[in-house]
């Protein structure tokens, strides 16, 4: 890695940091979560808008990959901003956001993660290429995990806002096929975007793959699944139709058991 790609990495993660500096200080002084999702995407979307500015660089590959990501980012900052207005209280920031010590280093760990996640769009900026077929396969990914996280969260959504619905699990669409569908498809995008990369990555392609696979362990080990899967379980696990329902349904990949 050259002095000159570790600062421009460098400056990246800086700019992550202070935006998150910024909505933490909004958050922290008005007690609230409407703006903390809203961060996450919205950071993803500033990095990649920076990026072609910074280098510079308007090709066409250079334009595809900036889209893939604002467009990725601009969903879910919109619908994650949506449900928040809608629920008005995030229950995990519950004993968090009134530690002020506590809750920045939440936003510290989110401005660090969009850094890591989005490493293999911000290393090719750094060294890019032309266009090239296997590049169509990355798109390809990142489109079919962008529509079934759209669909697996609209669904969601409609049947949590039914009346009684948040005191059921959700099993209608593709959360018949999948307990956790939407990180599928959020998982499919960022390795979609790592696969339009690559081929431009060279000997710096394990650090571009440091992304989609870190993104990959937060949802299976950390933050995403493993909290959901033990709340339903204490809310349901002595329901026989809930037992069912994760006897006949995959965890992640959307496909019949």
């Amino acid at each position: 890695m050259t002095p000159l790609l570790f600062h421009d990495l460098l400056l990246a993660l800086v700019i992550s940091l202070l935006i998150q500096a910024g909505f933490f200080a909004v958050a922290a002084t008005l007690k609230t979560d409407k703006v903390t999702d809203l961060s996450y995407g919205l950071t993803f979307i500033a990095l990649a808008l920076f990026m072609p500015f910074h280098t510079t660089n308007w090709s066409t590959p250079a334009v595809v990959l900036t889209s893939m990501i604002v467009l990725w980012g601009v969903r879910l900052a919109g619908y994650l901003f949506y449900r928040i207005l809608r629920i008005r209280r995030d229950a995990r920031f519950d004993g968090i956001r009134e530690r002020v010590g506590k809750f920045a280093q939440f936003w510290f760990f989110q401005g660090v993660v969009v850094w890591v996640i989005m490493l293999p769009a911000l290393v090719w900026f750094l060294r890019p290429g032309d266009w090239t077929s296997p590049m169509f396969v990355g798109v390809l990914f990142w489109a079919l995990g962008l529509v079934i996280e759209t669909v697996a969260d609209i669904q969601k959504f409609r049947a949590r806002t039914q009346p009684g619905g948040r005191d059921r699990w959700v099993d209608t669409g593709l959360w018949q096929l999948s307990r956790h569908p939407n990180y599928f498809g959020e998982m499919l995008c960022w390795w979609g975007v790592f696969g339009f990369a690559a081929g431009d990555l060279g000997d710096l392609v394990w650090l571009g793959a440091v992304g989609p696979i870190t993104l990959t362990a937060i949802l299976l080990f950390f933050t995403g699944i493993p909290p959901l899967e033990k709340r339903a379980r204490e809310k349901w696990g002595d329901d026989p139709a809930y037992r069912a329902y994760r006897d006949r349904t995959r965890l992640l990949i959307p496909w019949p058991k």
